[in-house]
Formats: C-alpha cells, structure tokens, sequence
C-alpha cells in the first residue's frame, strides 16, 4: 500500500486528500491550519507535524498550494527543504498553479538530484474535488506521466499530459483565462437581463439551449437562487476565490507578454476581477463578480 504525503488542505486539496483515502491510499497530511488538520483527521487522514513529516518516507508526495513563491519555499528555500526530506525514488506532484517558469526551474533542480518532479494543476473546483472528478493536466516526461497516472486517477477522472514540464502551467493559464473571460461575460448577461425584467432561472435556461451555453451557465451559476451547492447559494462562500482567479489572470497575463500574445479579452477580465477584489471581495468566489454589475 503506497504511502501519499499530502500537503496544502485548502477548499480543494482536502477533499482531494479524502478521495485518496478511499480509493486505499495511506495519506499523511500537514496544513497551516489547524481546522483544515481536524477535517484531515475526520476523513481517515494521518495527520503530519509539519511538511517534512508529511514527507518523510513518502511514496508520493502532492502539494496544493496558492502560489509559486509557497511551492519554491516547500521544495527548495524553506527552514527544512522537501527536496533534502524525500526518498529518491519518490515522485513529487505540485497541482499548485504556479508560474510555469517556476514549475520548469523546480523541474531542472528535481532532476540534478534524481527526483521526480511534475506540475499537474486542476480544473473542476470544489464540487469537482467532492465527487472525484477533476481535471489534472500534466507537465513531464512521459514515463512520469505513466507513474502519476493511478494516484492522479484516484481523485480525478480526466487526466491530460500536457507535454514536457511546464506544460500543465501553460495549458492551465490558457484554460482559467478563459474561465475568467466566461465567468465575466456570462455575469454581465444576466445582469442585463435581470435588469431588463427577465426571470434569471429562465434566462439561464434559455442561454444553456442557445448558442451562449457554457460552463458557468450549466454548473456554476452565478445568481443567487437559480442553482444548488453552488457558492452562489452560499452566499459566494467557498469555491474558488476571486484572489486566486486574480492571480491566475495575472499569470496568463505573464505568459501572454513573454510571447508577444495578443489577450484584449483577458487582460479585460482581469480589470473587472482587480475591480472586484479592490471593494473586498477577495475571499469570496469568483462567481461572485456578478455583484459588480448589480
């Protein structure tokens, strides 16, 4: 039975830890938090001191953590460096979404040292963490790719490789740009709608048989009261936040300068979203950009 080292227990790495758990994984587990560690311990999680511990000894260790500057600090220039903690024949997956330049340069440093090292960022949110069917997008080498593959499965049930390391970022920055750009564009419909007098139930549904259908309209609506166990049912509480949608358009934002690639429609929805962030609203969900319009 392989052991899974699990750190960073956020809105989405705790379910993702739990899912684990019972596909029969042994899973010690380590966050900041000390509330995120009783939850971890609530879903037959071991629970770890520190990331270290988590580590040690670790068959695979994943880390789910809001930004590269956490996952360089986790693996290379922290008080005790996973990266001097880890088993060599260990595999290390980040589904952090971090800068790809960053997810490359950890890579280059795995590889010196004989580690295996790949970027596997998510796409499917909170309730796609619950119920085990997220999206991971994989940058490595194809033999790394095979290896991630059962663990990656557990909590998932689309797996993409990417390409070569880095890639995973690169994809993901593509895809949350354009969930940005969808989210904005579907909240600044309904509001006209709304406003001009229209049921929002009914305009959703109407959009979702139309040639405006998109995720937002099918899964996450952002209006209050047209959909369940969504975050706008929950007063835009948990999902995913309006600060880390900010960071990944920022990101985007990055990858599309070093490139000379042309993003109007990006950088457009990064402005509504620093908006948004800027009147306090950085630790609700995203969906929630749907009050800038109200």
């Amino acid at each position: 039975m392989q052991t899974i080292g699990f750190i960073g227990l956020g809105n989405m790495g705790a379910p993702m830890a739990a899912n684990l758990v019972r596909a029969g994984y042994v899973v010690k587990a380590f966050d900041l938090s000390a509330d995120a560690l009783v939850q971890a311990k609530e879903a037959q999680c071991v629970v770890a001191m520190s990331a270290s511990d988590a580590a040690q000894d670790a068959d695979v260790i994943i880390s789910m953590l809001p930004a590269g500057k956490h996952v360089h600090n986790l693996y290379l220039s922290g008080a005790e460096p996973l990266f001097d903690v880890v088993k060599k024949e260990a595999l290390i997956i980040d589904c952090s979404t971090i800068e790809a330049d960053m997810a490359r340069s950890i890579a280059e440093l795995a590889i010196e040292r004989d580690i295996d090292f790949i970027d596997a960022p998510v796409s499917g949110g909170v309730g796609g963490a619950q119920a085990g069917s997220l999206s991971f997008i994989v940058g490595g080498s194809a033999e790394q790719f095979e290896k991630a593959k059962p663990v990656l499965e557990s909590m998932g049930k689309t797996i993409f490789h990417a390409g070569d390391h880095g890639a995973g970022q690169v994809a993901k920055a593509c895809n949350n740009m354009l969930l940005g750009i969808l989210m904005a564009g579907t909240c600044e419909a309904l509001s006209m709608g709304v406003k001009n007098g229209l049921d929002p139930s009914v305009l959703s549904d109407i959009m979702k048989q139309s040639s405006g259908n998109n995720w937002a309209l099918q899964v996450y609506n952002p209006v209050p009261g047209v959909m369940k166990n969504v975050p706008a049912a929950n007063d835009y509480q948990g999902g995913f936040q309006v600060d880390l949608m900010f960071k990944d358009l920022g990101l985007a934002m990055e990858l599309s300068q070093k490139s000379a690639s042309a993003t109007p429609m990006g950088s457009a929805a990064r402005g509504l979203f620093n908006l948004h962030k800027s009147q306090g609203s950085g630790a609700l969900d995203f969906s929630s950009l749907i009050r800038l319009y109200s």
